[in-house]
């Protein structure tokens, strides 16, 4: 009986699924499962997550007395919330589930270390173990550095909004567990700066991706290569072999489909064997090749902008639902 792609892709590949509905994680039973801002505002939105979000502001509301103002409830519930997702998911996939610091402190290394600590000390009251827990960071070389100093004290790390083989490099030397560089938007980018379309191995997020994963399996690196961010399952067939994928449900479900033959197309005994040049990647060679890259320069800043507009709204609806929850039950919020 043939296998769909799906199926063929979790024999080379961890299937993680890109999404903060916990309805379709239940569908696909991924092995883990990333969230970020924008992914967590939309869930909060659907009426089948009310109550985990107005879980968390009556907590909130709780631990903050009488006395707190309705900015004060939203400001702590926000901070919160990823974690309480994140608890849930937990009870489905058997993995790790990525929970992101607030993206506006993308270039503040301490700040991005003590928002870090908090997360993992929620997962830590919550007896969740930390090697069910990836904390995401942007991949600015103040958040590498915060990687770094999480890492050695055995907090796990996801460097993520990664488009340039520097960014890559830069957090596998600083030993962070994980990376995701972006396929899709690097697609994007190229798409619209050329005017050209781009299919299979020619996309250039494919073979971004590629390279890094390439790199990493001929020098040694532990950081294994998440590809995220896809456009359609091509990309994701032309990935195949690459440590982790994490995909939307909407192409998870394509996939699952979708009939055919599924080779391996990343390597790391093909990677082994490359002719590769060693890039040794400090603060200096981080700002040039970053300032070279026009590509990951625009997505970055694009990237860190989104996430923190998204965050500002996720605010914004906490503060509108405690409001509605004080007209309603006043006494017991």
């Amino acid at each position: 009986m043939p296998q769909n792609l799906l199926e063929q892709l979790r024999k080379y590949t961890v299937v993680v699924a890109d999404t903060g509905d916990i309805e379709a994680m239940e569908e696909f039973r991924p092995q883990d499962a990333t969230t970020n801002p924008s992914l967590i505002t939309a869930a909060a939105q659907m009426p089948q997550y009310q109550p985990i979000v107005d879980g968390v502001l009556m907590e909130a509301h709780k631990e903050l007395g009488d006395g707190a103002t309705d900015k004060d409830v939203a400001n702590l519930a926000f901070k919160r919330l990823a974690i309480a997702f994140g608890k849930k998911i937990l009870a489905i996939v058997p993995g790790r589930v990525s929970t992101e610091v607030d993206a506006r402190l993308s270039y503040d290394t301490k700040a991005t270390i003590e928002q870090a600590r908090y997360i993992i000390g929620l997962y830590d009251q919550a007896g969740i173990g930390r090697d069910h827990v990836l904390i995401k960071i942007a991949s600015t070389w103040e958040g590498i550095r915060a990687a770094e100093v999480l890492e050695k004290e055995g907090i796990h790390c996801n460097l993520t909004l990664l488009f340039g083989v520097h960014q890559a490099i830069a957090a596998a030397d600083a030993g962070v567990t994980l990376i995701s560089p972006f396929v899709g938007r690097i697609l994007d980018w190229y798409k619209k700066d050329t005017g050209k379309d781009y299919h299979d191995a020619e996309d250039p997020g494919v073979q971004s991706v590629t390279r890094i994963y390439n790199y990493f399996k001929k020098f040694g690196y532990k950081t294994v290569v998440m590809g995220a961010s896809f456009r359609n399952i091509g990309e994701i067939k032309e990935l195949a072999g690459c440590d982790l994928l994490t995909i939307s449900p909407q192409l998870l479900a394509e996939l699952e489909k979708t009939e055919g033959n599924l080779p391996r197309k990343l390597d790391p005994e093909k990677a082994k064997a490359m002719t590769i040049e060693k890039i040794t990647v400090d603060k200096a060679t981080f700002d040039k090749m970053h300032a070279a890259d026009r590509m990951a320069t625009d997505k970055l800043k694009e990237g860190i902008e989104g996430f923190s507009s998204a965050l500002e709204k996720l605010e914004g609806l906490l503060a509108t639902r405690l409001a509605a929850l004080e007209q309603r039950a006043p006494a017991t919020v």
